[in-house]
């Protein structure tokens, strides 16, 4: 198990319990509209949530999840790739970024970019994120397009701790969609879209009550 992994569990229960008044204090990163942000957000005002939104981060200047958080009140900011020498640098920013502003769990919300070690080591099993699929099946892009040219007849979505690998950290929780056979990508999106506006927010919420344990490659909810 690596050091990474190991940690999730033992890092997630320590910021639940550190976060102001019981609440995690989260960092986004976003490159593009921002919706599982919003679900968020709005989980968090409906009191479903006990959680912060303490900063959303975006590689994109005028991404929509910027503007998002501007409208909740929440610190929005731009940290420009070609600013800095290469990726581990720019990881680095975004690292001192998010400490700056105390965030105790990051969450990727359509972040489109790989992080490296460098960002990896600065949240050891402190981030987490949604991808399209139900993994392991189709890793990285155009999930929902895989899995019609697949043929599967259940696709779906996955929240899961982030790890070296390509989408490929311990599962924390799961949501089927059935396959249509008149599906095409964008229909097939879109009701997959629907169940991680409803997920996500669950998979935070467990990791802020402090539920989550991580044994190498199986998370326990308690």
């Amino acid at each position: 198990m690596s050091t990474r992994t190991e940690g999730a569990a033992a890092t997630a229960r320590a910021a639940a319990a550190a976060g102001g008044g019981g609440r995690l204090r989260l960092g986004v990163l976003a490159s593009g509209r921002g919706s599982n942000l919003q679900a968020i957000l709005e989980a968090i005002a409906a009191g479903r949530l006990p959680a912060e939104v303490a900063a959303v981060l975006s590689d994109k200047a005028d991404a929509k999840a910027l503007e998002r958080a501007r409208q909740a009140g929440v610190a929005a900011e731009f940290v420009d790739p070609q600013a800095h020498a290469g990726r581990e640098a720019f990881d680095r920013a975004l690292a001192e970024r998010l400490n700056a502003h105390a965030v105790q769990l990051v969450v990727l919300a359509g972040y489109m970019r790989i992080l490296g070690p460098a960002f990896l080591d600065a949240f050891p099993g402190r981030i987490v994120h949604i991808h399209p699929s139900l993994l392991p099946a189709f890793p990285g892009l155009h999930a929902q397009r895989q899995a019609l040219e697949y043929g599967v007849k259940v696709a779906g979505c996955t929240v899961h701790f982030v790890d070296e690998g390509l989408d490929s950290g311990p599962i924390i929780l799961q949501a089927a969609v059935p396959v249509l056979e008149d599906d095409d990508e964008d229909s097939l999106a879109a009701r997959i879209l629907e169940q991680e506006h409803r997920l996500y927010p669950e998979a935070i919420r467990l990791i802020a009550e402090g539920r989550v344990e991580v044994q190498g490659r199986r998370v326990y909810i308690k």
